[in-house]
Protein backbone atom coordinates (compact mmCIF):
# COMPACT_ATOMS: atom_id res chain seq x y z
CA UNK A 1 0.00 0.00 0.00
CA UNK A 2 2.82 2.41 0.87
CA UNK A 3 4.64 1.53 -2.36
CA UNK A 4 1.46 2.17 -4.37
CA UNK A 5 0.98 5.56 -2.69
CA UNK A 6 4.58 6.57 -3.44
CA UNK A 7 4.17 5.45 -7.05
CA UNK A 8 0.97 7.47 -7.48
CA UNK A 9 2.55 10.53 -5.81
CA UNK A 10 5.55 10.34 -8.14
CA UNK A 11 3.26 10.01 -11.15
CA UNK A 12 1.21 13.01 -10.00
CA UNK A 13 4.23 15.22 -9.39
CA UNK A 14 5.98 14.06 -12.56
CA UNK A 15 2.89 14.81 -14.65
CA UNK A 16 2.62 18.29 -13.18
CA UNK A 17 6.29 19.01 -13.85
CA UNK A 18 5.69 17.97 -17.45
CA UNK A 19 2.59 20.22 -17.76
CA UNK A 20 4.45 23.12 -16.11
CA UNK A 21 7.42 22.89 -18.49
CA UNK A 22 5.12 22.75 -21.52
CA UNK A 23 3.18 25.71 -20.10
CA UNK A 24 6.35 27.79 -19.73
CA UNK A 25 7.27 26.95 -23.31
CA UNK A 26 3.85 28.18 -24.45
CA UNK A 27 4.40 31.43 -22.51
CA UNK A 28 7.99 32.02 -23.63
CA UNK A 29 7.10 35.20 -25.55
CA UNK A 30 5.11 36.68 -22.65
CA UNK A 31 6.62 39.06 -20.06
CA UNK A 32 8.39 37.36 -17.09
CA UNK A 33 5.69 38.55 -14.68
CA UNK A 34 3.09 36.48 -16.58
CA UNK A 35 5.25 33.36 -16.25
CA UNK A 36 5.75 34.03 -12.53
CA UNK A 37 1.99 34.41 -11.98
CA UNK A 38 1.40 31.22 -13.97
CA UNK A 39 3.98 29.36 -11.86
CA UNK A 40 2.54 30.59 -8.56
CA UNK A 41 -1.05 29.65 -9.40
CA UNK A 42 0.05 26.35 -10.90
CA UNK A 43 2.04 25.06 -7.92
CA UNK A 44 -0.50 26.29 -5.38
CA UNK A 45 -3.05 24.23 -7.29
CA UNK A 46 -0.76 21.19 -7.32
CA UNK A 47 -0.34 21.17 -3.53
CA UNK A 48 -3.83 22.44 -2.62
CA UNK A 49 -4.96 18.90 -1.70
CA UNK A 50 -2.77 19.11 1.41
CA UNK A 51 -4.86 22.00 2.71
CA UNK A 52 -8.09 20.15 1.91
CA UNK A 53 -7.12 17.22 4.13
CA UNK A 54 -5.93 19.61 6.84
CA UNK A 55 -9.33 21.35 6.86
CA UNK A 56 -11.57 18.29 6.76
CA UNK A 57 -12.18 18.09 10.53
CA UNK A 58 -12.30 21.84 11.18
CA UNK A 59 -15.35 24.08 11.37
CA UNK A 60 -14.12 25.85 8.24
CA UNK A 61 -14.89 22.69 6.27
CA UNK A 62 -18.62 23.53 6.43
CA UNK A 63 -18.31 26.88 4.64
CA UNK A 64 -19.25 27.55 1.02
CA UNK A 65 -15.67 28.61 0.31
CA UNK A 66 -14.40 25.27 1.59
CA UNK A 67 -16.80 23.48 -0.77
CA UNK A 68 -15.54 25.46 -3.78
CA UNK A 69 -11.92 24.96 -2.75
CA UNK A 70 -12.51 21.23 -2.31
CA UNK A 71 -13.97 20.92 -5.80
CA UNK A 72 -11.10 22.93 -7.29
CA UNK A 73 -8.29 21.11 -5.50
CA UNK A 74 -9.64 17.59 -6.07
CA UNK A 75 -10.58 18.57 -9.62
CA UNK A 76 -6.93 19.37 -10.24
CA UNK A 77 -6.22 15.64 -10.04
CA UNK A 78 -8.42 14.99 -13.07
CA UNK A 79 -7.14 18.11 -14.82
CA UNK A 80 -3.62 16.74 -14.43
CA UNK A 81 -4.66 13.36 -15.85
CA UNK A 82 -6.31 14.64 -19.01
CA UNK A 83 -3.90 17.50 -19.64
CA UNK A 84 -1.03 15.01 -19.51
CA UNK A 85 -2.79 12.58 -21.84
CA UNK A 86 -3.58 15.25 -24.44
CA UNK A 87 -0.06 16.74 -24.30
CA UNK A 88 1.49 13.31 -24.75
CA UNK A 89 -0.74 12.67 -27.78
CA UNK A 90 0.27 15.92 -29.44
CA UNK A 91 3.94 15.52 -28.50
CA UNK A 92 3.78 12.11 -30.18
CA UNK A 93 3.64 13.93 -33.50
CA UNK A 94 7.25 14.95 -32.90
CA UNK A 95 8.26 11.33 -33.37
CA UNK A 96 7.12 11.61 -36.97
CA UNK A 97 8.73 15.04 -37.50
CA UNK A 98 5.34 16.78 -37.44
CA UNK A 99 5.44 19.03 -34.34
CA UNK A 100 2.10 20.56 -33.38
CA UNK A 101 2.51 24.32 -32.93
CA UNK A 102 -0.17 25.05 -30.33
CA UNK A 103 -0.31 21.76 -28.43
CA UNK A 104 -0.53 23.35 -24.96
CA UNK A 105 -3.42 25.69 -25.82
CA UNK A 106 -5.33 22.97 -27.69
CA UNK A 107 -4.70 20.46 -24.88
CA UNK A 108 -5.97 23.00 -22.35
CA UNK A 109 -9.12 23.60 -24.39
CA UNK A 110 -9.80 19.90 -24.84
CA UNK A 111 -9.20 19.20 -21.16
CA UNK A 112 -11.56 21.97 -20.03
CA UNK A 113 -14.16 20.68 -22.50
CA UNK A 114 -13.95 17.13 -21.15
CA UNK A 115 -14.12 18.37 -17.55
CA UNK A 116 -17.17 20.52 -18.34
CA UNK A 117 -18.99 17.50 -19.76
CA UNK A 118 -17.91 15.43 -16.76
CA UNK A 119 -19.21 18.06 -14.35
CA UNK A 120 -22.57 18.14 -16.13
CA UNK A 121 -22.89 14.34 -15.98
CA UNK A 122 -22.12 14.43 -12.26
CA UNK A 123 -24.64 17.17 -11.46
CA UNK A 124 -27.43 15.61 -13.54
CA UNK A 125 -27.98 12.06 -12.24
CA UNK A 126 -29.99 9.56 -14.22
CA UNK A 127 -32.77 7.36 -12.86
CA UNK A 128 -32.39 3.64 -13.60
CA UNK A 129 -35.68 1.74 -13.33
CA UNK A 130 -35.86 -2.05 -13.11
CA UNK A 131 -38.96 -4.21 -12.87
CA UNK A 132 -38.12 -7.32 -10.86
CA UNK A 133 -40.38 -10.32 -10.36
CA UNK A 134 -39.83 -12.54 -7.34
CA UNK A 135 -41.33 -16.00 -7.02
CA UNK A 136 -42.20 -15.42 -3.37
CA UNK A 137 -45.27 -13.84 -1.79
CA UNK A 138 -45.54 -10.27 -0.55
CA UNK A 139 -48.47 -9.26 1.59
CA UNK A 140 -50.28 -5.97 1.19
CA UNK A 141 -52.73 -4.33 -1.19
CA UNK A 142 -50.17 -3.00 -3.67
CA UNK A 143 -49.22 -5.12 -6.68
CA UNK A 144 -45.84 -3.39 -7.00
CA UNK A 145 -43.49 -2.46 -4.18
CA UNK A 146 -41.33 0.51 -5.15
CA UNK A 147 -37.80 0.72 -3.74
CA UNK A 148 -35.56 3.74 -4.29
CA UNK A 149 -31.93 2.69 -3.80
CA UNK A 150 -29.03 5.14 -3.61
CA UNK A 151 -25.43 4.96 -2.50
CA UNK A 152 -22.30 7.05 -2.08
CA UNK A 153 -23.70 10.50 -1.31
CA UNK A 154 -20.43 11.42 0.46
CA UNK A 155 -21.95 14.29 2.42
CA UNK A 156 -19.27 16.75 3.48
CA UNK A 157 -17.02 19.26 1.75
CA UNK A 158 -17.86 17.79 -1.67
CA UNK A 159 -21.61 17.14 -1.50
CA UNK A 160 -23.01 20.26 0.11
CA UNK A 161 -26.38 21.12 1.59
CA UNK A 162 -27.95 22.52 -1.59
CA UNK A 163 -27.02 19.46 -3.59
CA UNK A 164 -28.44 17.19 -0.90
CA UNK A 165 -31.73 19.09 -1.18
CA UNK A 166 -31.78 18.29 -4.90
CA UNK A 167 -31.23 14.60 -4.17
CA UNK A 168 -34.00 14.53 -1.57
CA UNK A 169 -36.46 16.01 -4.08
CA UNK A 170 -35.41 13.40 -6.66
CA UNK A 171 -35.97 10.56 -4.22
CA UNK A 172 -39.32 11.76 -2.92
CA UNK A 173 -40.60 12.44 -6.45
CA UNK A 174 -40.53 8.66 -7.01
CA UNK A 175 -43.02 8.13 -4.15
CA UNK A 176 -41.01 5.21 -2.75
CA UNK A 177 -42.43 2.53 -0.48
CA UNK A 178 -38.92 1.86 0.81
CA UNK A 179 -35.65 3.81 0.63
CA UNK A 180 -32.30 2.03 0.78
CA UNK A 181 -28.90 3.72 1.21
CA UNK A 182 -25.99 1.47 0.31
CA UNK A 183 -23.27 3.09 2.43
CA UNK A 184 -20.87 6.05 2.23
CA UNK A 185 -23.57 8.52 3.17
CA UNK A 186 -20.80 10.50 4.92
CA UNK A 187 -17.51 11.43 3.27
CA UNK A 188 -14.12 11.80 4.99
CA UNK A 189 -15.41 13.62 8.09
CA UNK A 190 -18.70 13.98 9.93
CA UNK A 191 -17.91 17.62 10.82
CA UNK A 192 -19.29 19.39 7.68
CA UNK A 193 -22.56 17.43 7.90
CA UNK A 194 -22.90 18.37 11.56
CA UNK A 195 -21.96 22.02 11.10
CA UNK A 196 -24.31 22.52 8.16
CA UNK A 197 -27.12 20.55 9.84
CA UNK A 198 -27.64 18.21 6.89
CA UNK A 199 -29.83 16.09 9.15
CA UNK A 200 -32.54 18.65 8.34
CA UNK A 201 -32.59 17.48 4.72
CA UNK A 202 -32.21 13.81 5.63
CA UNK A 203 -35.23 14.17 7.92
CA UNK A 204 -37.34 15.06 4.88
CA UNK A 205 -36.96 11.52 3.57
CA UNK A 206 -40.18 9.59 3.89
CA UNK A 207 -41.29 6.10 2.87
CA UNK A 208 -44.12 4.01 4.38
CA UNK A 209 -41.88 0.96 4.90
CA UNK A 210 -38.94 2.98 6.20
CA UNK A 211 -35.49 4.28 5.27
CA UNK A 212 -32.54 1.97 5.90
CA UNK A 213 -28.82 2.28 5.35
CA UNK A 214 -25.79 0.09 5.79
CA UNK A 215 -22.31 1.45 6.59
CA UNK A 216 -19.62 1.94 3.99
CA UNK A 217 -15.88 2.29 4.32
CA UNK A 218 -16.22 6.07 4.59
CA UNK A 219 -18.40 5.76 7.68
CA UNK A 220 -15.39 4.03 9.23
CA UNK A 221 -13.01 6.71 7.92
CA UNK A 222 -15.26 9.38 9.46
CA UNK A 223 -15.66 7.43 12.71
CA UNK A 224 -18.33 4.75 12.80
CA UNK A 225 -19.56 5.66 16.30
CA UNK A 226 -19.94 9.36 15.41
CA UNK A 227 -21.75 8.48 12.17
CA UNK A 228 -24.19 6.17 13.94
CA UNK A 229 -24.90 8.83 16.54
CA UNK A 230 -25.49 11.42 13.81
CA UNK A 231 -27.75 9.17 11.72
CA UNK A 232 -29.81 8.44 14.84
CA UNK A 233 -31.02 12.08 14.64
CA UNK A 234 -32.75 11.32 11.32
CA UNK A 235 -35.48 8.88 10.18
CA UNK A 236 -32.75 6.70 8.65
CA UNK A 237 -32.30 3.39 10.44
CA UNK A 238 -28.71 2.16 10.55
CA UNK A 239 -28.37 -1.56 9.81
CA UNK A 240 -25.07 -3.06 10.86
CA UNK A 241 -25.22 -6.84 10.60
CA UNK A 242 -28.93 -6.56 11.26
CA UNK A 243 -32.05 -8.21 9.81
CA UNK A 244 -35.47 -6.54 9.81
CA UNK A 245 -38.79 -7.82 8.49
CA UNK A 246 -40.97 -5.28 6.73
CA UNK A 247 -44.77 -5.22 7.07
CA UNK A 248 -45.22 -6.92 3.67
CA UNK A 249 -42.98 -9.83 4.65
CA UNK A 250 -39.78 -8.71 2.90
CA UNK A 251 -36.72 -9.56 4.99
CA UNK A 252 -34.01 -6.91 4.75
CA UNK A 253 -30.41 -7.76 5.66
CA UNK A 254 -28.07 -4.82 6.28
CA UNK A 255 -24.47 -6.00 6.33
CA UNK A 256 -21.63 -4.24 8.09
CA UNK A 257 -18.92 -3.01 5.74
CA UNK A 258 -16.06 -5.39 5.06
CA UNK A 259 -13.75 -2.77 6.63
CA UNK A 260 -14.83 -4.55 9.81
CA UNK A 261 -13.05 -7.88 9.40
CA UNK A 262 -15.11 -9.27 12.27
CA UNK A 263 -18.43 -8.72 10.52
CA UNK A 264 -20.81 -11.67 10.43
CA UNK A 265 -21.09 -13.79 7.33
CA UNK A 266 -24.31 -13.65 5.36
CA UNK A 267 -24.95 -17.30 6.24
CA UNK A 268 -24.85 -16.35 9.93
CA UNK A 269 -27.12 -13.38 9.42
CA UNK A 270 -29.91 -15.23 7.63
CA UNK A 271 -30.25 -17.92 10.26
CA UNK A 272 -33.82 -17.57 11.44
CA UNK A 273 -35.12 -15.87 8.28
CA UNK A 274 -38.00 -17.44 6.39
CA UNK A 275 -36.88 -18.79 2.97
CA UNK A 276 -40.48 -18.62 1.73
CA UNK A 277 -40.46 -14.80 1.83
CA UNK A 278 -38.32 -12.31 -0.14
CA UNK A 279 -34.80 -11.61 1.08
CA UNK A 280 -33.05 -8.34 0.19
CA UNK A 281 -29.38 -7.81 1.04
CA UNK A 282 -27.82 -4.38 1.42
CA UNK A 283 -24.00 -4.47 1.31
CA UNK A 284 -21.74 -1.53 0.49
CA UNK A 285 -18.93 -3.34 -1.33
CA UNK A 286 -19.73 -5.90 -4.07
CA UNK A 287 -17.19 -8.39 -2.82
CA UNK A 288 -19.21 -11.52 -1.97
CA UNK A 289 -21.64 -11.96 -4.84
CA UNK A 290 -21.41 -15.76 -4.99
CA UNK A 291 -22.11 -16.09 -1.26
CA UNK A 292 -25.18 -13.88 -1.68
CA UNK A 293 -26.47 -16.08 -4.50
CA UNK A 294 -25.76 -19.23 -2.48
CA UNK A 295 -27.66 -17.75 0.47
CA UNK A 296 -30.80 -17.53 -1.67
CA UNK A 297 -31.09 -13.73 -1.65
CA UNK A 298 -33.63 -12.34 -4.08
CA UNK A 299 -32.01 -8.91 -4.47
CA UNK A 300 -28.58 -7.53 -3.61
CA UNK A 301 -27.85 -3.80 -3.75
CA UNK A 302 -24.28 -2.48 -3.50
CA UNK A 303 -22.34 0.71 -4.22
CA UNK A 304 -18.73 1.67 -3.51
CA UNK A 305 -17.17 1.29 -6.97
CA UNK A 306 -18.41 4.59 -8.52
CA UNK A 307 -17.58 2.56 -11.64
CA UNK A 308 -14.20 4.23 -11.53
CA UNK A 309 -15.80 7.69 -11.76
CA UNK A 310 -13.43 8.90 -14.52
CA UNK A 311 -11.88 7.13 -17.50
CA UNK A 312 -9.50 5.23 -17.55
CA UNK A 313 -10.27 4.31 -13.92
CA UNK A 314 -13.45 2.73 -15.28
CA UNK A 315 -11.27 0.07 -16.91
CA UNK A 316 -9.55 -0.62 -13.59
CA UNK A 317 -12.76 -1.07 -11.60
CA UNK A 318 -14.17 -3.32 -14.33
CA UNK A 319 -11.22 -5.62 -13.73
CA UNK A 320 -11.03 -5.31 -9.95
CA UNK A 321 -14.68 -6.16 -9.32
CA UNK A 322 -16.66 -9.15 -10.46
CA UNK A 323 -19.52 -6.74 -11.17
CA UNK A 324 -18.41 -3.11 -11.10
CA UNK A 325 -21.69 -1.54 -12.16
CA UNK A 326 -25.19 -2.36 -13.30
CA UNK A 327 -27.63 -5.24 -13.23
CA UNK A 328 -27.10 -8.97 -13.47
CA UNK A 329 -29.26 -11.98 -12.65
CA UNK A 330 -27.80 -15.23 -11.37
CA UNK A 331 -30.39 -17.91 -10.89
CA UNK A 332 -33.18 -16.35 -8.85
CA UNK A 333 -30.89 -13.64 -7.41
CA UNK A 334 -30.97 -10.14 -8.87
CA UNK A 335 -27.72 -8.19 -8.40
CA UNK A 336 -27.24 -4.45 -8.78
CA UNK A 337 -24.07 -2.42 -8.20
CA UNK A 338 -24.70 1.33 -8.31
CA UNK A 339 -22.19 3.87 -9.57
CA UNK A 340 -23.45 6.18 -6.83
CA UNK A 341 -25.68 9.22 -6.63
CA UNK A 342 -22.86 11.63 -5.81
CA UNK A 343 -19.14 10.83 -5.76
CA UNK A 344 -15.86 11.11 -3.89
CA UNK A 345 -13.37 13.86 -4.58
CA UNK A 346 -13.18 15.34 -8.12
CA UNK A 347 -16.59 16.63 -9.27
CA UNK A 348 -16.57 14.84 -12.61
CA UNK A 349 -18.18 11.80 -14.22
CA UNK A 350 -16.22 10.80 -17.31
CA UNK A 351 -17.02 7.31 -18.53
CA UNK A 352 -19.55 6.81 -15.71
CA UNK A 353 -22.78 8.48 -14.60
CA UNK A 354 -24.33 9.53 -11.30
CA UNK A 355 -27.50 7.55 -10.75
CA UNK A 356 -30.47 6.69 -8.58
CA UNK A 357 -31.99 3.21 -8.90
CA UNK A 358 -35.71 2.41 -8.69
CA UNK A 359 -36.72 -1.22 -8.22
CA UNK A 360 -40.35 -2.02 -8.98
CA UNK A 361 -40.67 -5.28 -7.09
CA UNK A 362 -43.60 -7.59 -7.71
CA UNK A 363 -44.47 -11.12 -6.71
CA UNK A 364 -45.05 -13.51 -9.59
CA UNK A 365 -47.16 -15.60 -7.23
CA UNK A 366 -49.71 -12.80 -7.09
CA UNK A 367 -49.89 -12.16 -10.83
CA UNK A 368 -52.26 -14.00 -13.22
Amino acid sequence: MVALFILMLCAYLGSNVYIFIRGLQALQHFPPVVRWIFGGIFWISVFSMILVFALRNSKLSATAWAHLFFEYSTGWLVFTLYMTLFLLCFDGFRLFNHPFQHSFVVSLGLTLGVLSCGFYRYRHPVIRTLNIGIDKPMTGAKDTFRIVAISDLHLGMGTAKGQLQQYIRMIQAQQPDLILIGGDLIDNSIVPAQQRHMEQELSQLNAPSGIYMTPGNHEYISGIADCMQYIARTPVRFLRDTVVTLPNGIQLVGRDDRTNHARQSLAQLIVGTNPDYPLIVLDHQPSELSQTVDAGADLLFCGHTHRGQVWPMTWLTDRLFELSHGYEQRGSTHLYVSSGLALWGPPFRIGSRSEMVVFNLFSTKHRP
